[in-house]
Order: structure tokens, then C-alpha cells, then sequence
């Protein structure tokens, strides 16, 4: 399997799986969060997070094109390495603004993945803004996938402990 072919299907199953839980969501408590532990995002925050926080990355790493996830000042960059707060990050107030953001960010993901091809992915060593160390491409991508996925498993988890009935299929089919 290629890292093309290993990316694609990665993002198809992990794409489709969070639209399908962001139909389970409901606006009405945008701002639950776990009560113990610190540095939770809400309900609320999660959903917009979830295209932020995988084809736009992977727009970073093709094109060397960083900006600011939305809502935050790219002017204002964190200067210690850390990311911000999710105190920072906005909160929804409809779900089908996320669900319409999420379609953008899955095919800018897949026009990524494309751009970059085989060759990059395989070859290409690149470094994140957040971690120095130079791997593939599309070991990157790959991350970036897997971060919306820890994500996307975060909502899973927050609408399971809200009562609704969620199970694990919801979490992996498409």
C-alpha cells in the first residue's frame, strides 16, 4: 500500500465516522465539559475543531503555508512552542456550520494528499511548527489524521457521558 492509498482511506473513514457523530450533537449544551481535569474543550469547541485540526495542518506541511486556526490572531503566535489554551479556541453555536466546515476541510485534505504526491510523501522531511524533528510527509499527514481522530474519539466520549446513545461502530464506520 502506498502512502497515497494509506492516507485516502485513512480520511475517508475518519472523515465520514465525525460527520456522523456531529449529527448526534445537539447545540444545547455548548458548554459541558468534563468536570475534573483542566484545559478540557467544551462541547461546544470540539465541533469546529474537528476540520481545523487535520486539513489545514496538512496544507502546512505540503505548501509550507501556516496560518492561524479560526478564531485565533496569527499575529499573536504562542512563543514558548506551546499550543494555546482551549480556552482560546471558539465554540459553535450551530452544527451544521461544522458539518459544512468539516466537508471543506476533508477536500482540502484529499487535494493535499494529492498535491504532495508519492514522491514528497515517501521522501519529503518535514518539521512542524510544534516539534523540530524532521520524518516523511506523509508521516505528518498521517498525524494530522490521527489528531482529528483523538478529536473526534473526544466527542464520542462527551456525548456518551451526556446519556446519548453512542456506541463504538459510531466511532469507526463511515
Amino acid at each position: 500500500m502506498t502512502w497515497t492509498e494509506l492516507l485516502r482511506r485513512q480520511t475517508d473513514t475518519s472523515y465520514a465516522s465525525a460527520d456522523g457523530l456531529l449529527d448526534l450533537l445537539s447545540c444545547k449544551q455548548p458548554f459541558w465539559k468534563p468536570a475534573t481535569g483542566e484545559n478540557w474543550m467544551t462541547t461546544g469547541q470540539l465541533p469546529p475543531h474537528l476540520p481545523g485540526a487535520c486539513g489545514v495542518a496538512c496544507k502546512g506541511f505540503v505548501t509550507g503555508g501556516w496560518g492561524a486556526p479560526d478564531g485565533l490572531d496569527p499575529n499573536d503566535p504562542p512563543t514558548d512552542g506551546t499550543l494555546p489554551l482551549a480556552d482560546a479556541i471558539p465554540a459553535i453555536d450551530r452544527v451544521a456550520e461544522a458539518k459544512r466546515r468539516l466537508a471543506q476541510d476533508r477536500e482540502l485534505a484529499s487535494r493535499m494528499i494529492h498535491e504532495a504526491g508519492e514522491v514528497d510523501l515517501a521522501g519529503r522531511a518535514v518539521s512542524a511548527p510544534w516539534d523540530p524533528r524532521e520524518i516523511t510527509l506523509g508521516q505528518r499527514l498521517l498525524q494530522m489524521v490521527t489528531h482529528r481522530d483523538i478529536h473526534k474519539g473526544q466527542l464520542f466520549y462527551y456525548l456518551k457521558l451526556r446519556g446519548l446513545p453512542v456506541n463504538t461502530p459510531h466511532q469507526w464506520t463511515d
